[in-house]
């Protein structure tokens, strides 16, 4: 059996009947392109979220009065009646926590308003922190200065801002020592922030960020801290200090021996894992929804394979009496059904490809292609063809030689 002559035969036939062929390759095609999408996006929201969302580094650790992570809802309602972290605990912290080599504490306000003359930006992340979350979080200006503790001791109404915020209000403008309103509040712009880019159509580089203090003075000091704490090494050294902070906050808020903490501490591995879970989940409900429509498309394509075993009978009958044996003819079919598989497979993966990146474009959604899920992609279409193929191959290897001859279609 001439392994080139049946894949030219399978080409020919598709060829012949356009119409057919692009149906029956519709489902191989939609369920690869998914495939690829899902794995392209998942990839790239991964290192999206380690890199840029979970990046706290291996030696830093978050205090929440209850976590965000949290994905039980029972769990949730019960770390919403918590007592308040305090300014007091992140003292508290500060001084107890000798293996730490920074501690910061922060609030946030993800729908602040800023304003400047008559322009404004609405959906400002606006965060109130103290000057030792710098290190902690790795932030860097491109003007000016950060927020300092003489800032966070005087309340000053002063603030770092995001590139957005200059782009909108000032442009063309030197920002520093402009006045800028937010939600009312006056604040002396002191310096300007690095730019960070977007993500799934949304600005990362819209932000303010002012001393915890004016925060609180400007929200009211109701609201729970978030304490973070960065160790002087990592290791056995993290373990101590995320041991001290607990201890010291335990002791402050009267929690019983035998009792679990009343608040939580988040680690970077323990928000990547629980990330890595929700996105591992969502991974496999879209691959399960993929395989359907592969399993579609393999029976599409097993029953043209066998109206091609019908329309070829009186092929299959002079190959056979020019002495072509059983398993030439089931070998010639099983390629062509392979064949249209993996041209599936290909048009499928430039589709998922193609969308991802378009994707990408368009909402700002971070997508990653990587390479063994273009060899997976082309595996699962050729196993496809493979699997639904076999049927109409041995269909048309059983048939005998003189009832093919005298078929007539």
């Amino acid at each position: 059996m001439n392994v080139t002559e049946a894949i030219k035969i399978a080409f020919q036939s598709l060829w012949a009947n356009k119409l057919r062929s692009a149906l029956t390759l519709l489902g191989v095609v939609i369920g690869v392109a998914a495939v690829i999408a899902v794995v392209t996006f998942v990839n790239g929201i991964n290192g999206y979220v380690a890199t840029k969302i979970f990046n706290l580094g291996a030696d830093v650790f978050i205090v929440f009065k209850n976590s965000p992570a949290t994905t039980n809802i029972d769990k949730f309602l019960e770390g919403e009646k918590r007592k308040d972290l305090t300014m007091e605990d992140y003292e508290a912290v500060l001084e107890a926590c000798k293996h730490c080599e920074w501690v910061g504490a922060a609030l946030r306000n993800d729908s602040g308003n800023v304003k400047y003359g008559e322009q404004s930006i609405t959906d400002t992340i606006v965060r109130g922190m103290t000057p030792s979350m710098v290190p902690i979080l790795d932030l860097d200006l491109t003007a000016g200065r950060m927020i300092n503790d003489v800032d966070m001791r005087n309340n000053s109404a002063v603030v770092v801002v995001g590139p957005d915020i200059v782009d909108k209000l000032m442009p063309g403008m030197d920002p520093i020592n402009k006045e800028v309103r937010i939600d009312g509040w006056v604040y002396r712009v002191i310096g300007v922030g690095k730019r960070k880019g977007k993500t799934l159509g949304q600005s990362l580089d819209n932000y303010a960020i002012m001393p915890i203090t004016a925060f609180q003075k400007q929200n009211g000091s109701h609201s729970s801290i978030r304490i973070s704490g960065k160790a002087s090494a990592s290791g056995a050294a993290f373990e101590e200090a995320m041991d001290e902070t607990r201890a010291v906050l335990r002791a402050r808020r009267h929690v019983h021996p035998s009792d679990d903490d009343n608040f939580d501490i988040e680690t970077n591995d323990s928000l990547l894992s629980i990330w890595s879970n929700f996105s591992g989940t969502f991974f496999y409900a879209m691959i399960g929804i993929a395989a359907i429509s592969l399993v579609v498309g393999g029976i599409v394509i097993m029953n043209i394979m066998l109206v091609s075993v019908t329309e070829r009978t009186r092929e299959i009958g002079i190959r056979k009496a020019m002495g072509a044996r059983s398993t030439d003819i089931m070998l010639q079919f099983l390629i062509e059904s392979v064949t249209m598989a993996l041209l599936g497979g290909a048009i499928g993966v430039l589709f998922g490809i193609t969308f991802a990146k378009v994707v990408t474009l368009a909402i700002g959604m971070p997508s990653e292609i990587k390479l063994w899920a273009v060899a997976a992609g082309v595996l699962v279409a050729a196993s496809v063809g493979i699997f639904f193929g076999v049927y109409p191959a041995k269909r048309a290897a059983v048939l005998d030689p003189i009832a093919a001859l005298r078929f007539e279609t």
